[in-house]
């Protein structure tokens, strides 16, 4: 049922006078005409309090200050207000009142909503989710877990307590105590990110404390095999066979972008013939299930053909024989050695050689490149573009070269007009 619902700020006379002639704050909550009183916990002289309006008078900062805290309280509690609503409890001042101050009410933990949430990853893992996703979510309440135990001594922590200094605090343990990368703290960070906003969304804190906190960490530079680097790979006589075929799976994916667990996966039945009448890859990405539809150019069909009577290949009906990933990548470290390339290489080196060196580098649009690559996001495909100088060089060679045709063009045009010009004055006198 609903019940008027208002609030109030109003000086409270007190049965002892200050000695300062200080009168204290209160705020008056009623809910279908019953009331319950908070003490805001700050003190004015009668003379600035505007009754009328019900907030302090002026515009000194002071002022400001106190009436933009009284209206963080109101939003506070009408936030409160409608969660209440929305969760279908039972409304009164008394209540709303309590819940304010912390009182009355379970207080959800941190670590307890974390563990709850990894639970339903796990539930759908195959349908949106991956296992390496939650592996890192585990990672992240391990760290998160850590961080309690070391920094409060408890086991888990109240999540009305998260504030922007166990944020940074949080920040801080990870890059000084873990020896975490910068960028690998902001993921952590980003976890507990997510976990504070479905408490802000379910009702259970009122607060945002990462109103104020800002995430800097920038991506490090994406490394890739240059043109030249790859084809030294590919031309390679290697004398060993699991470097043959590594070293041909991992060129492979130079020339099609797709990631270790895709290639791994990748079905003969899923490499067709498309519009233009050319054998194209057909396939949703593992990590996030977006289509990627990419055509196969002649260094990646020349690989598939070479295969294609595998065992492995022919037995499971997969396009290519692949290794574990550590075995891949061990293996291509020492391919490396043999290729003089003094690049670390992993198997994801290739997929970004991909995008920058065989595609963005050879004028492919960046739109191209992320539907090939199956990004969600243009954003992250742009991480690739930045790294590519030779590309930025090639490109204003180009422009300098269509500026400086265009003088020389100009130019002759310009003569032969000054020589329109001396003929005439010539004949005329």
């Amino acid at each position: 049922m609903n019940q008027n619902f208002s609030m109030l700020f109003y000086l409270k006379k007190q049965k002892k006078e200050n000695e300062n002639g200080l009168l204290p704050i209160y705020l008056r909550i009623t809910v279908g005409g019953k009331r319950s009183e908070i003490s805001i916990g700050r003190e004015i002289e009668p003379e600035q309090w505007d009754n009328r309006r019900n907030k302090v008078r002026g515009t000194r900062q002071e002022s400001r200050a106190l009436n933009d805290y009284m209206n963080s309280i109101i939003s506070k509690i009408r936030k409160i207000h409608t969660g209440m609503i929305d969760r279908d409890e039972g409304i009164d001042a008394e209540t709303i009142r309590n819940h304010y101050l912390g009182k009355g009410t379970k207080s959800r933990m941190i670590l307890e909503i974390f563990q709850e949430h990894n639970e339903k990853v796990a539930e759908l893992i195959g349908n949106g989710y991956s296992k390496n996703t939650l592996k890192t979510y585990k990672s992240s309440i391990k760290h998160l877990a850590n961080y309690i135990l070391a920094k409060y001594d408890k086991a888990d922590y109240p999540l009305i307590k998260v504030d922007f200094g166990f944020i940074t605090g949080y920040e801080h343990y990870l890059r000084v105590e873990k020896q975490c990368m910068a960028i690998s703290a902001q993921k952590y960070i980003v976890h507990l990110k997510k976990i504070v906003f479905f408490s802000l969304a379910s009702g259970w804190i009122v607060a945002n404390p990462f109103l104020h906190y800002k995430l800097k960490a920038k991506p490090s530079p994406r490394t890739f095999l240059t043109q030249a680097e790859l084809d030294a790979m590919r031309t390679k006589k290697l004398h060993v066979q699991r470097h043959t075929q590594v070293r041909d799976i991992f060129v492979f994916s130079c020339y099609t972008g797709l990631a270790y667990i895709d290639v791994q996966k990748l079905k003969r039945s899923e490499i067709q013939i498309g519009d233009d009448g050319k054998e194209w890859i057909f396939t949703s990405r593992n990590k996030t299930e977006t289509p990627s539809h990419i055509p196969i150019l002649p260094e990646a069909k020349e690989i598939l053909d070479r295969y294609k009577d595998h065992p492995i290949c022919e037995i499971k009906g997969l396009a290519l024989p692949v290794y574990s990933n550590q075995r891949m990548n061990s293996y291509l470290k020492e391919i490396a050695d043999h290729c003089g390339i003094t690049k670390t290489l992993t198997f994801h080196l290739a997929r970004h050689t991909f995008a920058t060196t065989v595609t963005l580098s050879n004028g492919v649009p960046i739109e191209t490149v992320s539907k090939m690559l199956g990004h969600n996001s243009l954003k992250t495909t742009q991480h690739y573009a930045k790294v590519l100088d030779s590309k930025t060089g090639h490109d204003m060679s180009a422009l300098a070269e269509k500026l400086s045709k265009r003088v020389k063009h100009k130019d002759p045009k310009k003569k032969k007009s000054e020589k329109v010009k001396i003929v005439k004055l010539y004949n005329y006198s």
